[in-house]
C-alpha cells in the first residue's frame, strides 16, 4: 500500500470514528493521557465564556466532534433568512492569512485560493450578504459591524467561548464510535457540552435533505475533498468509481484528468465545496447540490434571538 496524504487522511478518520482495527482501539486507550490533558485546556478555556458582547446577534454553527456534520448547508440556510447577514469563519485551506473580506454585498473580492473553499460556497450561495474570513473571529464580527451588517453567523463558532452568541450544535448521524476527546477520539471537548448549546440540532432527524445533480452525465465519476466522504453515499447516483483526498485539497488539473482517464468518466462527479476548486479546469461537471430545510423550532428560536437582541 502506498502511503499518501490520501490514504493518511482515510486511516486518521478511520481510527477517529470507527476505531475499527484493534491497533486503532489500543492507540486510543494509549493516548487517553494526552486527552486529560488537552480537556484540561477546554476547561481552562471555557472559564472566558461570553466575555466579549458583540455589538449585533452572532448566531454560532458548530458541531462537538472535528470533520463535517452539514455545517455549511445550515448556515447558509439560516443567514439567507436575514438581510444584510454576514458569515464570518476561519477560512480553512486558503492560501492567504489575516482578515479578508471575500464577498462585500453583491461584490466578490478574492478568489478561492485567498478566501478557502466554504467560504467561496458561501460567497456563491448567498445574494446580499457579507462574508468575510478571519482567524481571530472577534475581528471579524467587528469588521462586519463596520461594514453594515445586521447579524452574523459563525461557521464553527462553538469553541469560540468569549464571545456571547447563540450557540447551535450539530449531533452527527452516526456518532463517533467512542466519546473520547482528541486524540483519543473524534471530539473537541467532552460529551457533555451538547447539554450547554442553546440549541441542538439531531443530523437525523432535524435536518431534510434533498439531493439533485446539475449537468449529470452517463458516466459519473465521485471526486472529493471533504471531512468524512462515505456521508456522501446515501445521496449518490450511480458511479464507476470514487476518488477521495483530505479535506480542503486544492486539486491539480493532472490528478482529475488522470482519474477520468482510469475510470473512463465522462464527467466528475463532486459537491458544491469541491466545485468552486475544479471549475478553473474546464472540465465535464456534474455537482451534487444540497438543499436542506431546518426544523421551524430551530427557526424561531434564531428569529427570537436576532429580534430580542441588546448588546
Amino acid at each position: 500500500m502506498v502511503i499518501n496524504r490520501q490514504t493518511l487522511a482515510r486511516w486518521g478518520e478511520a481510527y477517529l470514528f470507527e476505531t475499527a482495527t484493534p491497533f486503532q482501539k489500543l492507540l486510543s486507550y494509549i493516548l487517553l493521557p494526552l486527552t486529560l490533558i488537552y480537556c484540561l485546556i477546554i476547561f481552562y478555556k471555557k472559564r472566558a465564556r461570553d466575555t466579549y458582547t458583540p455589538p449585533l446577534p452572532v448566531i454560532s454553527i458548530g458541531n462537538l466532534t472535528v470533520g463535517g456534520s452539514g455545517k455549511t448547508p445550515v448556515t447558509i440556510e439560516l443567514a439567507r433568512r436575514y438581510p444584510k447577514s454576514a458569515v464570518v469563519l476561519r477560512g480553512y485551506g486558503r492560501r492567504s492569512t489575516g482578515l479578508r473580506v471575500v464577498k462585500s454585498w453583491d461584490k466578490l473580492l478574492e478568489d478561492v485560493r485567498n478566501a478557502g473553499d466554504e467560504a467561496m460556497v458561501y460567497a456563491e450561495a448567498l445574494a446580499g450578504s457579507l462574508v468575510i474570513v478571519a482567524e481571530d473571529r472577534i475581528e471579524g464580527i467587528e469588521k462586519a459591524r463596520e461594514m453594515g451588517a445586521a447579524s452574523v453567523f459563525l461557521d464553527d463558532g462553538h469553541s469560540k467561548y468569549r464571545i456571547k452568541k447563540l450557540d447551535i450544535l450539530i449531533k452527527p448521524d452516526p456518532e463517533p464510535a467512542t466519546r473520547f476527546c482528541l486524540p483519543s477520539g473524534a471530539y473537541r471537548e467532552p460529551y457533555s457540552g451538547y447539554e450547554t448549546a442553546d440549541a441542538l440540532i439531531n443530523e437525523k432527524s432535524d435536518i431534510v435533505r434533498t439531493t439533485r445533480l446539475v449537468k449529470p452525465s452517463e458516466r459519473m465519476l465521485l471526486i472529493t475533498a471533504i471531512a468524512k466522504p462515505g456521508r456522501l453515499d446515501r445521496f449518490l447516483p450511480d458511479v464507476v468509481g470514487k476518488v477521495y483526498f483530505e479535506d480542503h485539497h486544492f486539486f491539480t488539473r493532472d490528478e482529475l484528468e488522470s482519474a477520468m482517464k482510469e475510470y473512463d468518466a465522462e464527467s466528475i462527479l463532486c459537491t458544491a465545496k469541491d466545485a468552486v476548486k475544479i471549475r478553473e479546469f474546464g472540465l465535464p461537471l456534474t455537482v451534487l447540490a444540497l438543499d436542506v430545510a431546518l426544523a421551524p423550532a430551530l427557526l424561531s428560536t434564531v428569529d427570537g434571538y436576532i429580534a430580542g437582541y441588546t448588546p
